[in-house]
């Protein structure tokens, strides 16, 4: 069972490396962000498998932190890409 937990990890590391460089080629900041979550919830899930087959239980607090913190990331975001549509929508005000 072990070995197949390790595997399970590596696969998740390979699809996580092969989905950020097809997800990093994009040009807009959604796209970045996207390959943030996409890091997050790939190390989530890989910490949890190695965790797992290594019998080490401290992992889970560490993965519970990564995961709040990836969506307190994705919140900001958020927040930060509509107060920047905001101050994009207005119109130019002269002199």
């Amino acid at each position: 069972m072990t070995s197949f937990l390790l595997a399970m990890t590596f696969f998740v590391v390979v699809m996580v490396a092969v989905g950020l460089f097809c997800v990093l080629r994009g040009a807009s900041n959604a796209d970045r962000m996207m390959a943030v979550q996409l890091f997050g919830t790939g190390g989530i899930a890989a910490l949890l498998l190695a965790g797992v087959a290594n019998g080490t239980e401290g992992v889970v607090e560490v993965v519970l932190t990564l995961s709040v913190l990836a969506a307190f990331a994705a919140v900001a975001f958020v927040k930060a890409d509509e107060s920047g549509a905001k101050d994009d929508d207005r119109p130019e005000q002269g002199p």
